[in-house]
């Protein structure tokens, strides 16, 4: 069998791969690899998102949890940064959220989370995995965990985002798109307890309908509602909230970069921004590089996925980091990607300056970017020689106005190829040349 543990948790179909007594396997043992580093009864906090298998799934670690002798808070339907934020809060040993995040509604997912609400490193995911096979002593009698309800726990949430806005969005009207998701209540609840008109969309959640059509992978209805309400933005989450991506009062899209270099100069004029410098993926537009070397801002680039900007991050000491994709992580108040406080913080930012998103985002210019996947190859060759010799060559046809990225995928026998040119048709151009020489170099047999 495969390594569980992806980049975010353990994904899949729900009651396809991921089972009750997977979930019950990977909550026990999650509990007994962070319950024997802390000293008295090890304490976990549980969440989840509104899918409908969330809701045996929540059983099923709990089942797991207490069965290895972890008492359990119960947080209900809360945002994946919602239950970070409350571990370390509560002070609790071990968070678990519930949740597939962006995907559609079939699929779920189980995310852990360390004391003070952070992501499990590689090596714990693995010290997990190794002992969820192994016979182990099970508490009994008072020995085993005790489950109880989190009071107030969206609340209070809820009032941490509240007071970390440095400034009233009061004038602002805003459409905000929960996606069905967890943030139905927090996000429309918080911004307008920070001074904002708003009027939520595809916030009431059934089960069935997180991320069908909307959210942050379907920006159309967002933009369509700000027009037609004369919304100054447009703000759109995933089925956990920890995604934000933005639209102006003309329905054009603002997406991870642009919301991340408007952060960056604030928080620099804020004196906030550590080091002067902000982490991001390789994923990265070229343009928020160009943005942020013109502003005298260092970006430094990891690979793809938000838990190895939170890595970069805490190994240095850097306050802001995220992806396109609109995981943002302010360091300052969140330990982990949180797309209502990125909404809140940007919002701000407006009303402070009182510039419209379309100004504050005109302070990069994203460079086209086409993305090709190359199936049926092997993505282990990408040192063969052709192959590099035609991205060189890409790469000299571009000069420093472009940029090229092949990386294989971690999963299937494909490869990714990413190209950033001055105009979409060259990108096209450049990635359909390289896509060409990547099948006729590294095609699997048949």
């Amino acid at each position: 069998m495969g390594r569980l543990f992806g980049t975010d948790g353990v994904r899949g179909l729900a009651n396809g791969e991921i089972t009750a007594e997977l979930a019950l396997q990977l909550s026990s043992g999650a509990a007994r690899v962070l319950g024997a580093r802390t000293q008295g009864r090890p304490l976990a906090v549980v969440g989840r998102d509104p899918r409908a298998s969330g809701e045996f799934l929540e059983a099923a670690v709990v089942a797991g949890l207490a069965g290895a002798g972890m008492d359990v808070l119960l947080a209900g339907v809360i945002p994946t940064p919602g239950l970070a934020y409350l571990v370390a809060d509560e002070g609790a040993d071990l968070g678990v959220m519930i949740s597939a995040s962006h995907n559609p509604m079939p699929d779920n997912g189980i995310k852990f989370f360390s004391a003070g609400g952070r992501k499990l490193p590689d090596r714990v995911e693995d010290e997990i995995e190794t002992i969820l096979e192994e016979s182990w002593q099970r508490p009994v009698a008072d020995a085993v965990g005790r489950v109880r309800e989190l009071d107030n726990a969206t609340a209070r949430y809820v009032q941490h985002l509240v007071d970390a806005v440095p400034h009233s969005l009061e004038g602002l009207r805003i459409v905000v798109d929960c996606a069905h998701g967890a943030a139905s209540d927090v996000a429309p609840d918080a911004l307008r307890r920070a001074g904002a008109e708003v009027t939520a969309i595809h916030a009431t959640p059934d089960g069935l309908n997180i991320n069908d059509g909307c959210g942050s992978t379907h920006m159309g209805d967002l933009a369509a509602a700000v027009v037609e309400l004369g919304a100054d933005a447009g703000i759109a989450h995933d089925g956990d909230a920890d995604r934000c991506l933005a639209v102006d009062a003309t329905g054009q899209l603002v997406d991870g970069d642009q919301i991340m270099a408007i952060l960056a100069l604030a928080m620099r004029d804020a004196g906030e921004l550590a080091r002067d410098t902000v982490v991001a993926t390789v994923m990265s537009n070229l343009g928020f590089g160009l943005a942020m070397e013109q502003a005298g801002i260092e970006v430094v680039r990891t690979a793809v996925g938000d838990r190895y900007v939170l890595e970069e991050m805490l190994e240095h000491g850097y306050s802001l980091g995220g992806e396109q994709s609109g995981h943002i992580v302010v360091a300052d108040q969140a330990t982990t990607g949180d797309g209502v406080l990125t909404a809140l913080l940007l919002l701000s930012r407006m009303a402070a300056t009182g510039r419209s998103l379309q100004q504050l985002a005109s302070v990069m210019t994203r460079l086209p970017q086409v993305l090709l996947n190359v199936p049926d190859v092997d993505r282990s060759r990408l040192d063969d020689p052709g192959v590099l010799d035609e991205v060189a060559r890409v790469e000299a046809e571009l000069g420093g106005a472009g940029r090229v990225l092949l990386r294989p995928s971690g999963t299937e026998p494909l490869v990714r190829i990413m190209v950033e040119a001055p105009t979409e048709a060259q990108a096209s151009a450049a990635a359909d040349a390289i896509a060409g020489v990547v099948r006729d170099r590294l095609s699997l047999p048949r």
